[in-house]
């Protein structure tokens, strides 16, 4: 049973702070399937289309008939522990600064023998029956780790495990907007999940808007001044609390109907893309040093960055045809940000909802993400440690139309309307 992660004691200012050393991170372009499958949740393997053979690791061809008509398809991961080893000592400075590290040898029912990282909880001896699954460890390339059939409720408190996730649990978060639906709902879904501190931007504190008597009820919440538009007011917040904030979740967004030649000029495109495009790239500028600087600093080290974005950012929906070209500007900022912060081992998440039940979603049909179910899901992903979430059944819906053919996806769009 993995005993449940205690408040860590408060920093001494006077050390200086560790600074990150990454897990090897080199891959093959084969090999990068698994990770591709892991930044969204999923452990998969090669499997031949022709004799149907499992293989691990990857390879251009299949290890019984040499077919190269291999595919990634998903596994359950259950299999038998045959063997277990702690390692005291390595030349590697990431596991060197965390030793003692367990490594287990894992025979799938699908087949294949895996040398895998050991949850906590699975037994010290072998033989015992396991479950692997894959996850991003801190350079943001799969790893795969061996878990018991049945865990604990403080499974996530696992030592190994917090290394490879972002749990929001005793670390320090800002939410960028609170005044929407969202926003006050991803609040309360990270105080429910043990965030110590939740910073909540508000860009207009003179306004009285509706649910943020709520949240800032909550002991742990703060309401402090953040408006995206202005650089100054981006870098007094940063300069204020930059250097304590361990997760950063992007809500703000703004949201407007019609594509371009339902309205004249470009104003409200102009709002959209001040909002989000450059206001993610003033938080970037701002907040990310920060973080970066701060990504090994004990059990609440500096974690994550989350996004907002949209599935429309896949491809343009022409009934929000100005948002849409917004969001998809901030999605390809957001690959470059992933880019910049993954060698200080900080998770760029990167969430694409559907339609939202809000007031810019009126006339959509259901079925809409509520704006819980969606908070719910960022948390989930800072819990599973992974990079790209698509909530909601619209966004599943159209991920997969995207993957099979955008041209045609764009052209069902375009004809009519979704």
């Amino acid at each position: 049973m993995t005993m449940p992660l205690m408040r860590p004691k408060r920093k001494n200012p006077v050390l200086r702070t560790r600074q990150m050393n990454l897990p090897p991170w080199q891959r093959t372009r084969i090999a990068l399937g698994i990770t591709a499958a892991a930044a969204q949740g999923r452990f998969e393997l090669q499997v031949c289309d022709d004799c149907g053979a499992v293989q691990y690791p990857p390879r251009e061809a299949c290890h019984k008939c040499l077919s190269p008509r291999l595919h990634w398809r998903e596994q359950t991961g259950d299999g038998e522990l045959l063997a277990v080893s702690t390692l005291h000592h390595s030349n590697d400075l990431f596991f060197r600064e965390r030793l003692p590290w367990r490594l287990g040898l894992v025979h799938l029912d699908a087949g294949p023998t895996l040398m895998v990282h050991l949850h906590g909880e699975v037994p010290g001896e072998a033989p015992a029956r396991v479950r692997v699954g894959a996850r991003l460890d801190r350079a943001g390339q799969a790893v795969l780790i061996g878990f018991p059939q049945d865990g604990s409720a403080h499974m996530a408190d696992d030592k190994m495990l917090r290394e490879m996730t972002s749990d929001p649990k005793f670390r320090k978060v800002l939410v960028t907007d609170g005044k929407t639906a969202v926003g006050q709902a991803v609040v309360r879904a990270l105080v429910a999940a043990g965030a110590d501190i939740v910073w909540v931007g508000h860009a207009e504190p003179w306004k009285n808007f509706g649910g943020l008597e709520d949240i800032t009820a909550l002991a742990q919440v703060s309401l402090v001044p953040l408006d995206l538009t202005n650089e100054r007011s981006v870098s007094q917040l940063a300069g204020a609390i930059g250097g304590k904030v361990d997760i950063v979740v992007n809500t703000a967004e703004v949201h407007r109907t019609f594509g371009i030649g339902a309205r004249r000029g470009t104003d409200v495109a102009r709002a959209e893309m001040d909002i989000n495009y450059f206001g993610l790239l003033r938080l970037a500028q701002e907040f990310g040093p920060a973080l970066k600087g701060r990504s090994a600093d004990g059990a609440t080290s500096a974690t994550a960055w989350v996004n907002l974005l949209s599935v429309y950012a896949l491809s343009n929906f022409p009934p929000h045809g100005t948002f849409s070209a917004s969001k998809a500007a901030a999605h390809s900022l957001a690959q470059c940000l992933r880019a910049e912060m993954r060698p200080a081992g900080i998770r760029v998440i990167n969430v694409y909802p559907g339609p939202i039940d809000d007031e810019w979603n009126q006339h959509m049909p259901p079925p809409k993400v509520a704006p819980s179910a969606l908070a719910n899901a960022i948390v989930k992903a800072l819990r599973d440690g992974v990079e790209d979430v698509y909530p909601g059944d619209v966004a599943q819906e159209w991920l997969e139309r995207w993957r099979d053919d955008p041209k045609v996806l764009e052209r069902e769009l375009a004809t009519n309307g979704g």
